[in-house]
């Protein structure tokens, strides 16, 4: 059988071997040549060679075809939300300092809830009216559902692009707890709009609040009892590799019995996260056990993050490109904006007045610095088959795309160096 032809099967390990390939070779031409941020560079130049693909595809080369019946073997929402997410969520709240965190809750509570509802609410009524400006009557729960995958933003994009520019630390604490927290809130909402896609199981405010209570309410209960036990476990050994092998399997085996029990595995992460990076790291870690650890998690989130943004570089091969779509999709970029902009204004006016206090380009920094990433094209993705999921999967990788190339990169010219180097708050 000739490689090339599109009905080339290829096993796990060909999969996880051809994207850790590709992940090295754009990682080493990023880092040669255009010396971006790692996740912005591997986007970037996957992102080319999918339009360079499928350029090739129209053209007739067999070789297109069988780069996309590639990239169509892969679950890219199973891949994410089952695979990736466990570990670097847990990565990312492994290095948030819970104090800081604490002081900075009204705002991330505010944006991480309320925030994500209102964000739906706007961004779906708005998306209703600009598809029909082009000719195309979406369907209101689609519209919804396009608001509650867009709306949280993605702490995978912002925690490791703020790492490298060297933020103010109130302005990450509130960036990255806001990205931390608001996906498991932004899965509930998503989940209880998805039920109402079948008529026979619509949900009212109840279910709806129960669904919540049972998602995110679960997450935190499962996160703080498999913290607490971690904890203890950790605190009765001195040994970096059992230590290491502990925290592996409470991320593991902690976001497999969330599945199981149907409770939000993202905040079982995070909670597990800030107890082991806190309470652990002080009273339970040597010096030596915190070295280790610290290097284990930074290596694993740097790979699954090349592996991760360069998937979504790639994914371009599989969208169906219709010029409408298209329309729609660069369309919906300043519309999530705008959307945004209002969810940050709002909380942001209302602190202000209780008296808490926030840089003067607090609005403006917490609205271009609230990055969209893969966890919105996985959701997309898991939507039903046909018209409408096509349309939605365009206009978020448009937001995605974006949100990842252009405002990641133009963060670095907002956060002024006076203010980075002051740490002045935001």
């Amino acid at each position: 059988m000739d490689a090339f032809t599109p009905t080339l099967f290829m096993s796990l390990f060909e999969l996880s071997a051809s994207l850790l390939s590709i992940a090295a070779i754009c990682g080493w031409i990023n880092h040669r040549w255009l010396k971006l941020p790692t996740t912005i560079g591997l986007m970037a130049i996957t992102s080319v060679c999918s339009v360079v693909m499928l350029g090739l595809g129209w053209m007739g080369f067999e070789v297109a075809s069988a780069a996309t019946a590639g990239m169509a073997q892969i679950n890219f929402e199973k891949a994410l939300m089952e695979g990736m997410l466990c570990f670097l969520l847990f990565a990312g709240a492994l290095h948030m300092n819970l104090e800081d965190l604490l002081s900075k809750a009204r705002i991330i509570t505010w944006m991480a809830t309320l925030g994500v509802v209102l964000s739906t609410l706007l961004v779906g009524s708005l998306t209703k009216g600009l598809v029909a400006l082009f000719g195309i009557e979406l369907p209101w729960i689609y519209c919804l559902l396009f608001g509650a995958l867009i709306s949280p933003t993605d702490p995978i994009a912002v925690i490791g692009l703020l790492k490298k520019m060297g933020a103010p630390q109130s302005l990450k604490t509130k960036i990255v707890g806001e990205s931390l927290f608001n996906d498991g809130v932004g899965v509930v909402v998503f989940l209880a709009l998805f039920e109402a896609l079948d008529p026979d199981h619509s949900m009212g405010v109840k279910e709806v609040l129960s669904l919540f209570a049972m998602e995110a309410g679960g997450g935190i209960v499962l996160g703080l009892l498999l913290g607490y036990t971690g904890y203890r476990m950790l605190k009765q050994v001195n040994h970096y590799s059992i230590e290491v092998l502990i925290t592996l399997a409470l991320v593991m085996g902690g976001y497999a019995v969330a599945m199981k029990l149907h409770v939000s595995g993202p905040l079982a992460m995070v909670v597990i996260g800030l107890m082991m990076g806190n309470i652990g790291r002080v009273m339970a870690m040597s010096q030596a056990t915190r070295e280790h650890l610290d290097t284990f998690w930074e290596l694993i989130d740097e790979i699954l993050n090349a592996v991760l943004f360069v998937l979504l570089g790639l994914e371009l091969m599989i969208l169906k490109l219709d010029p409408i779509y298209i329309g729609i999709g660069l369309v919906s970029i300043p519309l999530v904006l705008a959307c945004r902009l209002i969810c940050v204004w709002l909380p942001v006016a209302c602190l202000r007045k209780w008296g808490e206090t926030f840089h003067p380009r607090a609005v403006s920094i917490l609205t271009w610095g609230g990055l969209r990433g893969g966890i919105s094209v996985a959701l997309a993705l898991a939507l039903p088959s046909g018209a409408e999921r096509d349309l939605i999967l365009v206009a978020t990788y448009a937001v995605v795309l974006f949100s990842v190339l252009v405002q990641g990169l133009s963060m670095g010219r907002l956060l002024r160096p006076t203010d980075a180097q002051k740490g002045s708050s935001a």
